[in-house]
């Protein structure tokens, strides 16, 4: 289930349209980004890998995506919430890969509290994590994809960036924020080859949402099927979960020349959550 069988999918991820490139993607050993990662490296870009988890594992993967692909692959353990570890992340890729062309802001954390009891601790670390570190990775990047005259910025947000739900403040103020953050970029680059974009997944199909689906089955005592339909696919028509490499099919069309013109956009990929 984790895997797409999409033959279109498949033919846009195979082709080596981004040799030459090198990328950063932040929150990628695992999930939205690892999937997005990979597809940029099958792609033929460079990729910068980010992220927390078992050091072992990182390496596995990191050291499996550079081979399957021919391309350099490295992992920095940056840690998202300090501007001054954001900028040094920048300043290593830019001494291995020679530039960053394309950015992938995807690292996020979540919590969820009704907002009288939503701790103020919680509140400010995603807002820092999910908002502001995106800030600062797009002020490090920007000034040389300007003067290079390319660059590809693709924030990861979700469909929360556009409608919210109860108990989620932060994260919802976070995804809003990163949506606006977009078209600020987006207007600032536009005459110098720069976009920004904004996807925005509902629900996607990954080992997290696995567990968290077992999870709930288990503490609510109703069946596996039930939790997947009136819990989490309830506010998706499509009655299915978005996959990481339709996310990653996304991104590698985004960072291509056909979406030139594609700036300033929220692209949802709900299964029409949004369109309600």
């Amino acid at each position: 289930m984790l895997k797409s069988t999409d033959v279109e999918t498949d033919a846009i991820l195979g082709r080596r349209t981004l040799e030459g490139r090198s990328a950063i993607v932040t929150g990628s050993t695992s999930g939205i980004g690892l999937g997005i990662a990979q597809a940029l490296a099958k792609a033929g870009a460079a990729v910068m890998l980010n992220g927390l988890g078992d050091p072992v594992e990182i390496e596995r993967q990191r050291a499996e995506m550079a081979d399957e692909n021919d391309v350099d692959v490295a992992y920095d353990s940056a840690d998202m919430s300090s501007p001054e570890a954001i900028r040094m992340m920048v300043e290593r890729a830019g001494a291995r890969f020679g530039q960053v062309d394309i950015v992938v802001n995807n690292a996020g954390i979540q919590h969820v509290a009704p907002i009288t009891e939503f701790p103020e601790a919680k509140w400010d670390a995603i807002l820092s994590i999910n908002l502001s570190a995106a800030f600062h990775l797009v002020r490090a990047t920007y000034p040389a994809m300007r003067a290079r005259g390319y660059g590809r910025i693709i924030n990861v947000a979700s469909a929360h960036g556009l409608v919210a739900s109860p108990y989620k403040a932060a994260y919802v103020a976070a995804k809003h924020g990163l949506v606006g953050l977009t078209k600020v970029v987006a207007l600032e680059g536009a005459e110098f080859g720069i976009t920004a974009n904004a996807i925005c997944p509902g629900y996607v199909w990954t080992p997290l949402v696995e567990a968290q689906i077992d999870a709930q089955a288990k503490s609510h005592s109703i069946a596996r099927d039930a939790v997947i339909r009136d819990i989490f696919l309830k506010d998706q028509p499509t009655k299915r979960f978005a996959t990481v490499d339709e996310l990653g099919a996304l991104s590698i069309f985004l960072c291509g020349s056909a979406a030139a013109s594609i700036t300033g956009a929220a692209i949802p990929v709900d299964g029409g959550w949004t369109a309600h």
